[in-house]
């Protein structure tokens, strides 16, 4: 059994520009079809707007909300929505008073397919 603590990983960086804490993905699970990450957003953050050729995101929203744009269509989100990002579809998720939500990502999530503008 592989158990993972969110308050026992250490943040990092995206490519993108959000912060997340990798729960479960290859850098420490013998993961190879998915990923599981919480992400913040600082309040007045934004991700950069990206697409990913390989995989596909769920996020879900924990705290907080913002405005998520897919494919140039924005919807207001918040806490106990979901949201699905299909492979390739450009993305961007802004928010004025902060947000906490998980992603999922199959493909694992990888800086190498993440591409912007």
């Amino acid at each position: 059994m592989i158990l993972r603590h969110l308050s026992s990983q250490k943040p990092f960086t995206t490519k993108d520009g959000s912060q997340i804490r990798s729960l479960l993905d290859c850098s420490n699970a013998p993961v190879q079809n998915q990923s599981l990450a919480e992400a913040t957003l600082p309040a007045g953050g934004r991700t950069e707007r990206h697409f990913h050729r390989k995989s596909e995101e769920f996020y879900f929203f924990l705290d907080g909300g913002g405005v998520m744009e897919i494919d140039g269509i924005e919807r207001e989100v918040g806490e106990g929505d979901a949201v699905l990002i299909p492979p390739g579809a450009w993305h961007q998720v802004r928010s004025d008073s902060g947000a906490r939500f998980l992603c999922c990502c199959a493909p694992p999530y990888s800086h190498e397919d993440t591409y912007f503008e």
